[in-house]
């Protein structure tokens, strides 16, 4: 091995890498022993036979060598993997290289039982018994394991009894000395990789493979094909190294220590009287390697859609009643379990019941029908199970059937499979009633959390004013979301939720984050923030009801309209005094404060910042009296973004106005109402001198025009408000 090629290889990967839209993410460092190490990996593509190479160099710090199907030996790919260390399956001289690097520390190895890149791991379960022969993984990385350690020991132990013996053995392995076997045994090191989204589609490296290497053979033809996709359109790779095995257990047979400690002379390729119970040994250490790295996979999304795609014991699933499904899988189900979870399932998993923003169940979806392993109708999707029963032999399983190979992956995973087949069967009433007390408590959680967390002794109000929610309908075929404004609580709403409640209407207060707590906790609150909270009660209330309504008030309304256009099942949306311009004079201030407030970060002059301005709230035993600066401008940044997205709003919209209002310029709100792209839309002015209008005199009247509202959606139209006492300006297109 040429030590400079092998570091420049190295770094042409890292480059490479670089270059590429690979996302490497290394789990369990801390499992890698010194010394001499074999790394059993699971195989999937040839990216870990040129990545894993450099990825464990760097972290433990030796050369790692590689034993590589002999398929890959031709062309100038064989030359790259001669630099890296990779040797032939087919390398006569093979086992006596690596034991004997193994023995002195010289380099550890990399080994890929699997063979084929895609099995059938129903059959790798455990506790089921494996045939003995076809579809059992290869126990090569436990034989070089074991016929390691029994060297070691044998040369450590006959120094004393048969020194002539101990020094051939020196010499069959070019060992200088002895001192390194006396540094421990050879461990095993189960590591597995796991690649999220798996794609393979045609790309620029497949194009060209076509024109360059129209003589390929179609293995490799398929490998492009996948690989390109990774290397061009980005994954997540998780490397993740299990806790190291000691061989030396695996040789305490009387046999095996009879042949350790017999003087006799044994070439390196005799038949040893301890072989049959050597390969018994291997047999059962393989095992345990490659239980061990099933138990390592790095679940993500597509793994939870395809097991419970495959799992659902009828043909046809409502895709909704999908969704909620691996909803209570990723959120509940397996947080407290022991499988390793992809960092996409530590987050909040509610988009996957609104709008899918990260695209999760959209990409496999259009996936699944696209492979034909499932098809859309009347939004259900209705599987082929046949696509989960094909033999996971065939070499372009990636490719034609990608969804069972993904269920496939998980398939050894007896904690994740028994979850899945358990929420596969559970009857969907129970699945909507257990989303929705999830859903609610998570709410409350989040609130009890940050009110411990931002209390300010004086200036909090009770714990019970800033709570959100939930009041009980009669029916069901229609719920509200409210959301209050900025620097306000859920209790802003109560007046008009209560009056909603008595017309039937199950309704939901919304807690914007960083309300009712403290400003300071309001400061540090963005614009995802918020629409986290309304998409939570958004979904909730999709969860109880079949037809949702969302609504608010001031800078809710704009954040209940921004709903409304990502969600595209919202059933309406009405907003009552949106702040699409503002009057009040200490948001006037925000832009001139947040210049001065950088001005003095530059100088570090953090005693001069001005945080906070002072204000005179209308409803003061609910609202902030202090202002934080960065919540006006993370508001006004939010609107701006809104505005290109109002013309994708399609559901009934209502938007009224206080003509009086101190705080929102009427003539912004009529603005953002043409920019409305809804053709069912209304505008009503109100003649009230204050911008809290849905409480105190004349809230009614802006009550009944919101119920006359809801109740058009709910008869199937948006019937034009009844005549009232006031100036009214109501449009209709």
């Amino acid at each position: 091995m040429n030590r400079k090629a092998y570091l420049a290889t190295g770094r042409m990967i890292a480059m490479l890498q670089g270059f590429s839209k690979l996302r490497v993410n290394v789990h369990g460092k801390e499992n890698i022993p010194g010394g001499a190490v074999i790394f059993v990996v699971n195989h999937f593509t040839r990216i870990e036979t040129v990545l894993l190479p450099y990825h464990i160099h760097r972290l433990a710090r030796v050369p790692v060598w590689s034993l590589a199907d002999a398929s890959l030996f031709s062309g100038p790919l064989g030359r790259f993997l001669d630099l890296m260390g990779a040797v032939s399956t087919k390398n006569p001289d093979r086992d006596r290289v690596m034991v004997k690097t193994l023995l002195t520390g010289e380099a550890s190895w990399i080994v890929f039982p699997e063979g084929r890149m895609v099995k059938d791991k129903e059959l790798f379960r455990k506790r089921v018994l494996l045939p003995s022969s076809g579809v059992r993984p290869r126990s090569g990385a436990a034989t070089l394991a074991l016929r390691t350690e029994f060297y070691r020991q044998r040369m450590l132990r006959l120094q004393q009894v048969a020194p002539e013996e101990v020094t051939r053995l020196q010499g069959m392995f070019q060992l200088p000395g002895l001192a390194p076997l006396a540094k421990g045994p050879c461990h095993i090191v189960p590591v597995n990789i796991t690649y999220y989204p798996l794609r393979a589609r045609e790309n620029a490296l497949s194009r060209l493979s076509e024109l360059f290497l129209s003589d390929a053979s179609p293995r490799l033809k398929e490998e492009i094909l996948t690989e390109g996709s990774m290397l061009l359109s980005g994954v997540d790779i998780d490397i993740r190294f299990g806790r190291a095995i000691d061989p030396s257990a695996y040789l305490t047979g009387r046999e095996i220590e009879a042949d350790i400690l017999s003087t006799a002379s044994y070439g390196f390729d005799d038949q040893l009287p301890s072989l049959p119970e050597m390969k018994r040994q291997a047999n059962r250490l393989v095992q345990r390697c490659m239980s061990s790295i099933y138990d390592l996979t790095t679940v993500n999304h597509d793994h939870l859609f395809a097991s419970m795609l495959r799992a659902y014991p009828f043909l046809s699933i409502n895709e909704d009643d999908f969704r909620r499904r691996v909803f209570l899988l990723a959120t509940q189900c397996l947080q407290e379990t022991t499988c390793h979870l992809h960092q996409s399932l530590r987050t909040s998993q509610v988009p996957l019941l609104t709008d899918d923003r990260y695209h999760k169940y959209r990409e496999f979806s259009e996936l699944a029908i696209e492979k034909g392993v499932a098809v859309r109708r009347d939004g259900a999707l209705v599987k082929d199970r046949s696509k989960f029963s094909a033999p996971f032999e065939m070499q372009r399983a990636r490719i034609d059937n990608p969804i069972g190979v993904i269920a496939n992956e998980v398939l050894p995973l007896t904690t994740l499979q028994r979850e899945v087949h358990l929420m596969a069967w559970h009857p969907a009433w129970l699945v909507r009633r257990r989303v929705a007390a999830l859903l609610e408590e998570q709410a409350l959680e989040q609130y009890r959390e940050d009110y411990a967390t931002f209390f300010r002794e004086g200036e909090s109000k009770g714990i019970e004013v800033g709570a959100p929610a939930l009041l009980e309908g009669r029916s069901r075929a229609l719920g509200v979301v409210l959301v209050h404004g900025l620097l306000s609580v859920p209790a802003q709403m109560m007046e008009l939720a209560r009056y909603l409640q008595e017309k039937g209407v199950w309704v939901y207060l919304v807690r914007l984050k960083g309300h009712g707590t403290s400003p300071e906790d309001l400061a540090r609150r963005s614009g995802g923030d918020w629409v986290e909270s309304v998409d939570l009660g958004y979904a909730l209330m999709n969860t109880i009801c079949d037809r949702v309504v969302v609504g608010g008030f001031s800078f809710g309304g704009g954040v209940a309209l921004d709903c409304a256009g990502r969600v595209g099942k919202v059933a309406g949306a009405f907003a009552v005094c949106p702040p699409q311009r503002l009057l009040d004079v200490s948001s006037r201030f925000a832009p001139a404060v947040t210049v001065w407030n950088r001005v003095m970060d530059v100088f570090s002059y953090q005693w001069a910042k001005k945080e906070f301005v002072e204000s005179i709230p209308e409803r003061p035993e609910l609202n902030y009296a202090r202002i934080p600066i960065a919540a006006l401008r993370a508001m006004e940044r939010f609107m701006a973004e809104l505005e290109p997205r109002l013309a994708a709003i399609c559901a009934p919209a209502l938007v009224l106005q206080a003509e009086g209002d101190p705080v929102v310029d009427p003539r912004g709100s009529q603005r953002l109402f043409e920019m409305l792209g809804s053709t069912r839309k209304k505008y009503r002015r109100f003649p009230l001198e204050r911008h809290g209008i849905l409480a105190g005199e004349g809230a009614g009247e802006v009550h009944a025009a919101v119920w006359e509202f809801v109740e058009g959606i709910m008869k199937g139209g948006v019937e034009a408000p009844r005549p009232a006492p006031v100036r009214d300006t109501a449009q209709a297109k």
